[in-house]
Parts: C-alpha cells; structure tokens; sequence
C-alpha cells in the first residue's frame, strides 16, 4: 500500500506541477508570433495526452483515487471513486468523509478514517488523504470489506477451537490427576474409561479440523468416475459401529449398480460420511437412517434421513456454518464438533453442487447432496 501511494504521488504531483508550470508560462508568453502559438498547441496537446494517459492507469487501479486542487476541489477521480460507494447513502457517507479529509490535507495534515456502512450489505472502507508537494492533496478509497470479514472469521476461528479444546483437555487434566492418587480398581478403571473417551474426542475434533482444512485448501480436484454404490455402502460401514451402539438401523436403499458419478472420491466419501454421521449422532435410541442414490436431471443426488430430533427452522440457514451447533450441551453427549456439515457445504461447493436440508422438530431431517455431472468448482 506504501508503494501505491508512492507511485499515486509521484504520477499525480509531476503532472500537477506540469500543468501549473505550462498554465504560467502560457501567460506570461507574448502571443504575437505564430510559431509560439503553434508550439504552445503542441505542448498542450502532448499535456492532453499525457493526462489521458494517466486518468487511463488510474482507471484500472482497484481504489479509488481522488486528486483536488489547493481549494480542495476534485480535478481528477478514477472509475473506483465513482463506485466507492455503492448505493446512494452509502455514496454521501464515502465522499463527505473524503471532502472533509481532503481539505485537511491540503492544509498539510496526513489524515485516515475507517468508514463502516452498514448497508445492507455491510461494507467496510478506508478513507486516506495525503498532501501533494506541487500543492493541492490526493484522497484514495479502498474497500476492505473481505478483508475485515476474514479477519473476524480468523478470530472466531482461534476463539472456536480454543473452546472446543479447552473442555476435554481441562477434563485430561482433572481424571489425571484424580487417578495419581487412586487406589481404588473399580474407580481406576471408570476413570481411565473417561479419559480414553475425552482423548478419543480431542482426536476426533484434531481429525475433523484437519479434514475440513484439507477440503477447503484442495487445489485441483482428482475428478475420477465414481461407483455411487460403493460409495453409499462406504458410508454406511463406516458409521456402523456408532449406529450400533446407539441401536439406530442404519438402512441402504438400492441403487443401481450401474450409477457413477464424476468427482474427487476422497471428498465425496467424507461428505457421504459426515451426513450419515450426523444422521446416526441425532437419531434417538431405536430410530432409523435411510440412506439413497439416484441420477437427478443433470447429476446424482444423495439423500440422508433419519427420524431424530430435528432441526429448529431458525437454524435451518446456519448449520452449515463451521462450528454452529443447534445444541451444544447435546453435541457433547454425542461428540459434535460442529465441523462436519461445514465439510459437507465445502465438498458441495468445490463440485458445483449443492446441499439442502428439509427438518421438523421432532420429525426428523433430510439432507440432500447434488453432485452434477460434469463437476465444476464454484467460483
């Protein structure tokens, strides 16, 4: 951004000074002669072009650039600062915090303000204002709405697994140091029972973090044909001991041997998994988690239901999101992260697929999985 700036004001401020430099030696030049006036034509249309020139790079520049006069008045603005603001309101917001930063500047104050416009949508965006040596200042508006989105997501991030991780590794601490002391089998063995348990969760959450990283930094995708059969019979054994444990039936429809489907298999597996995963966590004990394959229109759809507890409708547009949970105290009786489905949305995405979930409370819910058949990432 420094060298940005640098270069704005050395472009802007050498044809500023040039402009003023020809306007005094305009004047103060006799007219009589037509070769003066011939020359002087020349000069100002090489000035011309040079301004053209110039207004043409600034137009490509990704901020918007402002130059004023000493009066503080705009002579020259790119295409960015015409745009900086978006609607209307947002526009009078932008260019009177660059009006009244533009006159401090040309008074020889560096000057700098973070506008928040709440809009919808929110934007955030950095008004700078710096003097010009040849006189008169240069405003530039930049947007940095992703960037602060980013940064919060960074920061929800480092505060989410810090959570997450403080209650099983708390929980560590307390069984270790109870059994230090311990003389007691029955006891000793309840209490390494425990702690196999919160170390196999820290693992699982360590497992899922690292999976979704994978799923979200993936170049490009090892598209291969994929057998949908084994890949729905996959997911079913892999969450079979779980759904035994918790005395769910996990049920395969028939699918056609024949259907495939082309997509990165690691990915479409995890995905396939987490659903049916998810399905088994939730269900009650005694309930049931269908799982089905079919070619939809342009591509194979998946289908995972079960019969559970349901999903709330005021969650219904956030359980996507990494981390969310509907609830927490009974995501940690079945070992939620909160990770899971945000695989699920990720693998959608880098496919040019979709996922949709339908629920009731109480009722159960149905998530569906699109992978069309010429897979194409999302951009």
């Amino acid at each position: 951004m420094a060298v940005l700036w640098l270069i704005i004001g050395l472009i802007i401020g050498g044809v500023v000074a040039t402009a003023f430099a020809r306007r005094a030696e305009a004047r103060s030049a006799p007219s009589t002669a037509s070769t003066n006036e011939r020359a002087a034509d020349r000069e100002a249309t090489e000035l011309k072009a040079r301004f053209d020139r110039i207004q043409a790079a600034l137009d490509v520049l990704p901020i918007g650039v402002i130059v004023a006069d000493p009066d503080a008045r705009a002579v020259v603005r790119n295409a960015a600062a015409d745009a900086s603001g978006g609607d209307t309101h947002n526009e009078v917001l932008v260019q009177a915090a660059v009006q009244h930063h533009l006159r401090a500047a040309v008074r020889g104050e560096q000057r700098s303000q973070t506008v928040e416009l709440y809009g919808p949508p929110r934007r955030v965006v950095i008004v700078n204002a710096t003097p010009l040596a040849a006189g008169g200042a240069v405003a530039t508006i930049e947007d940095i709405t992703e960037r602060s989105r980013l940064d919060s997501v960074r920061t929800d991030f480092v505060a989410n697994i810090s959570h997450e991780l403080k209650t099983p590794i708390g929980a560590l601490a307390v069984l270790a140091e109870t059994l230090i002391d311990e003389h007691d089998p029955t006891v000793i063995s309840r209490l390494a029972n425990k702690t196999v348990n919160e170390a196999h969760r820290v693992a699982k959450f360590i497992d899922d973090l690292l999976e979704l990283s994978r799923i979200e930094l993936a170049g490009d995708l090892m598209i291969a044909t994929c057998n949908v059969p084994s890949l729905v019979a996959e997911a079913a054994s892999r969450n079979s001991y779980a759904a035994d444990q918790r005395q769910v039936e996990v049920r395969v429809c028939e699918v056609a041997r024949d259907l495939t489907v082309d997509a990165d298999q690691a990915q479409l597996g995890s995905a396939l998994g987490n659903l049916v995963e998810n399905a088994v966590k939730y269900s009650d004990v005694g309930g049931k988690v269908t799982i089905a394959a079919f070619h939809d229109g342009d591509g194979v759809t998946f289908v995972v239901a079960d019969s559970g507890i349901g999903i709330p409708a005021h969650d219904l547009d956030r359980i996507f999101e990494r981390f969310y949970r509907v609830d927490r105290a009974r995501s940690r009786g079945t070992g939620g992260t909160g990770i899971g489905l945000s695989i699920v949305r990720h693998v959608a995405g880098n496919h040019g697929g979709a996922v949709t979930v339908e629920s009731r409370e109480g009722e159960g819910s149905t998530f569906r999985l699109h992978i069309p058949d010429q897979a194409v990432p999302l951009t």
